[in-house]
């Protein structure tokens, strides 16, 4: 039975990183609503509670039940769950003076507590609340302070629970990552032994299990996420796993063959699927982003389904569904944790009598591609940038024509072949090009052109729900420029995208 740490969720928007710091340390654990949270067992080892946007003031903050956790097993309120576990338990909460966001100064009051361990007397952590713990109940004790706030940090006398007003998780808080240490391996004594290795012991052995015999279809993209989890299933069913893999006409230039290829020197069972007169016809003269999307769906569901009905005794779905996309789906006022469904393929599972299997959906991006390495994949297919499900549909800024695909797809090539040869690639977390709607002047020779603009994006993340723009060299950007505007005939200007998500998205549409 793999040990775990359980998270419940009260909202925050640190609670994905909470989980992260503790994959980090080779520890699993899982995230769940504070209204769902599952029955226990020996399993886990011990429960964080995490932050929260509400207050425990208001009549309608969220609540739990705690009879079968705290003061029986290690417990470690964050914010909100520091803030609720004095308020509901005989202390007091109240508004700040002034809101308590940003960097602060923690001293340590009890070097010699377990949380404390190893912490220097001062260090600097991250505050983001609007209320104080003003009082606490008598058996409470103070751990840590800063200037402003008395209780930062405390824990109640002959139970192994803590509480602290400050955000561990982010990078601001200096020794967070020990402090948090402190509690999973140190108070909880959880192993570490949970590694991309283990992982893919365990998860073959259960995908035995679980399928037996069955034949598995699976829809693959190219991408990181699918490509890894039909490694997975074709581990443990071998020629039982059908793969199929569309070309929208909307991939990158020659992805289609290329990437065929590799599947199939990597022993998958796959079949391609040139679909892209039927997904670029569906889609000419149409303009609006969220439509485009809409109709790329219902064709990549109405080729799939075609070519699925074609094999017999398929029983399972297969889906390349990560951890972040069942965690945002699970509402927190809400009980049914469901999946985004632009990751599920359409109703497809219903309408054809599928049964769903996710061998990923308990991995975050990262952790997927260390899935993907132990087992052997090939780098460039591993440190794929990500790459939207719409393809270029949603990096063509208007309506869609064979035309605009072929001169995107040059630039693009162009754009990432350099930024591999230049060292970039790697450094970037996604790349890609995006034709604009507009045309502007330019001289060619003695001639004046009118031709297309097209934007070059590329930015830094962790998970794509922040993200800051990449400082090419400006050489880098020169030669980009040249060779686009040389080479890729329609194009007579390049410029660079510097937005930072928030507030621009990654992509354009």
């Amino acid at each position: 039975m793999t040990e775990k740490i359980l998270i419940i969720d009260f909202g925050s928007q640190y609670t994905q990183l909470i989980a992260r710091r503790i994959r980090e340390m080779q520890v699993y654990c899982e995230i769940h609503p504070f209204n769902n949270v599952p029955a226990l067992d020996a399993s886990v080892r011990g429960v964080v509670m995490s932050g929260s946007p509400r207050s425990v003031r208001d009549a309608e903050a969220p609540r739990i039940v705690l009879d079968a956790i705290k003061g029986k097993l290690p417990l470690l309120g964050v914010c909100y769950g520091a803030q609720y576990l004095a308020h509901f338990f005989g202390g007091k909460v109240e508004a700040s003076p002034s809101r308590e966001y940003g960097r602060a100064r923690m001293q340590v009051v009890k070097g010699d507590d377990p949380l404390m361990k190893g912490l220097s007397p001062e260090s600097q952590v991250w505050m983001s609340h609007g209320d104080t713990i003003t009082t606490i109940p008598d058996n409470y004790h103070i751990i840590a302070s800063t200037e402003d706030v008395a209780v930062a940090a405390y824990r109640i006398a002959d139970e192994q629970t803590w509480g602290i007003q400050f955000h561990p998780e982010v990078y601001h808080s200096e020794e967070g990552k020990q402090m948090l240490e402190n509690f999973v391996v140190g108070i909880c004594g959880c192993s570490q032994s949970w590694t991309a290795d283990s992982f893919v012991e365990s998860t073959v052995a259960e995908l035995k299990a679980k399928l037996g015999d069955d034949r598995v279809v699976l829809g693959l993209s190219g991408g990181v996420d699918s490509s890894v989890a039909a490694v997975l299933l074709h581990k443990a069913i071998g020629e039982n796993l059908y793969c199929i893999f569309v070309d929208s006409g909307l991939l990158r230039k020659n992805e289609f063959e290329e990437v065929l290829e590799s599947y199939r020197g990597m022993g998958l069972n796959v079949k391609g699927v040139d679909a892209s007169d039927k997904f670029l016809g569906d889609l000419a003269g149409v303009s609006d982003p969220e439509t485009k999307r809409k109709i790329i769906g219902r064709d990549f569901v109405e080729v799939f389904e075609a070519e699925a009905k074609k094999l017999d005794g398929v029983k399972w779905l297969g889906q390349g569904t990560i951890y972040p996309d069942v965690v945002e789906s699970a509402q927190v006022n809400g009980t049914a944790v469901v999946i985004k469904s632009h990751h599920n393929v359409g109703g497809l599972p219903e309408k054809m009598g599928l049964k769903v299997v996710e061998p990923l959906r308990l991995l975050f991006k990262d952790e997927v591609r260390r899935v993907g390495r132990s087992m052997g994949m090939s780098e460039r297919l591993i440190g794929r940038h990500p790459f939207p499900g719409p393809g270029l549909a949603i990096r063509i800024l208007g309506d869609i024509t064979r035309e605009k695909v072929e001169i995107l797809q040059n630039v693009d090539k162009i754009y990432i072949d350099i930024l591999r040869e230049t060292g970039w690639y790697d450094k970037i977390w996604q790349a890609g090009a995006i034709l604009l709607p507009v045309q502007s002047v330019g001289v060619m020779g003695d001639e004046r052109t009118y031709e297309r603009c097209v934007a070059l994006r590329a930015v830094t993340s962790t998970d794509g729900m922040t993200a800051d723009w990449v400082h090419i060299p400006y050489e880098i950007l020169a030669r980009l420029s040249n060779e686009i505007i040389n080479k890729v005939r329609g194009v007579n200007r390049v410029v660079y995208d510097i937005s930072s998500k928030p507030p621009a998205t990654i992509e354009w549409e």
